[in-house]
């Protein structure tokens, strides 16, 4: 249990960090917002696989597996259907401010839960993932938080969309406390749910956004880069 608060510190504060950085007024490139959510996606879907899936099926077998990745499926869509929110980093018309925070939120529900269920499972892997969703969340911090200042014009509100994003990625970490119920059942559940979850977040939140544009091949090195990042860690 101290595994998982401590490790899920460590995106935590990486998230905060990055939103602090909107004080600074700084102004990010199109290609550099491209190629931090192509970075993160990589780092993502290696951890869905690597660090999650693969842990999923050794660990309880194909069926607990299959069942565990249908559930986190099911958990995020059932999320984005009944809770209207967008995922908007480009355009600052006509945005909602509560739906933006809506979206951080939704955003980084698994990124907590990875880090929790692989803290569970070794302390190796635990650590491993925290600090790879953390280098990703520095620059996705800043991101969102200057989201919400393009329409805003207040930084102190991108700063507590920040915050939001890392609270809710803390939260959902601690709530991987449930795969501490029954290790060689719910462990495994978790983990694939987790696996599941993210992957549905890159494919249908982040995908979206950087792709089918200009600046594709930009978006492309970042999800390489992501991915080799998440074999050296």
């Amino acid at each position: 249990m101290l595994r998982v608060v401590v490790y899920g510190l460590i995106p935590t504060i990486a998230t905060v960090f990055g939103s602090v950085l909107v004080f600074l007024r700084v102004s990010l490139d199109e290609r550099f917002i491209d190629v931090a959510l192509g970075f993160g996606s990589g780092l993502m879907v290696y951890v869905a696989f690597v660090e999650l899936l693969i842990p999923s099926i050794e660990i309880g077998g194909l069926r607990l597996s299959l069942l565990g990745f249908t559930l986190g499926f099911i958990l995020i869509k059932s999320i984005d259907v009944f809770i209207p929110h967008t995922w908007v980093v480009r355009k600052k018309e006509n945005r909602n401010l509560v739906l933006v925070a809506l979206a951080i939120a939704i955003h980084n529900i698994p990124e907590g839960l990875a880090v929790g269920a692989t803290s569970i499972h070794s302390p190796e892997a635990g650590l491993a993932t925290a600090i790879a969703i953390a280098v990703q969340d520095v620059p996705e911090g800043l991101i969102v938080s200057l989201s919400v200042v393009a329409s805003s014009r207040k930084a102190s509100l991108g700063f507590l969309a920040g915050v939001l994003s890392a609270v809710s990625e803390f939260f959902s970490a601690i709530a991987s406390l449930i795969g501490l119920v029954d290790t060689a059942v719910t462990l495994p559940v978790l983990l694939a749910l987790s696996a599941s979850a993210m992957l549905y977040v890159v494919v249908h939140e982040v995908a979206p956004e950087i792709f089918g544009h200009e600046h594709d091949e930009y978006a492309t090195l970042g999800f390489v880069a992501g991915l080799l990042t998440g074999m050296v860690i």
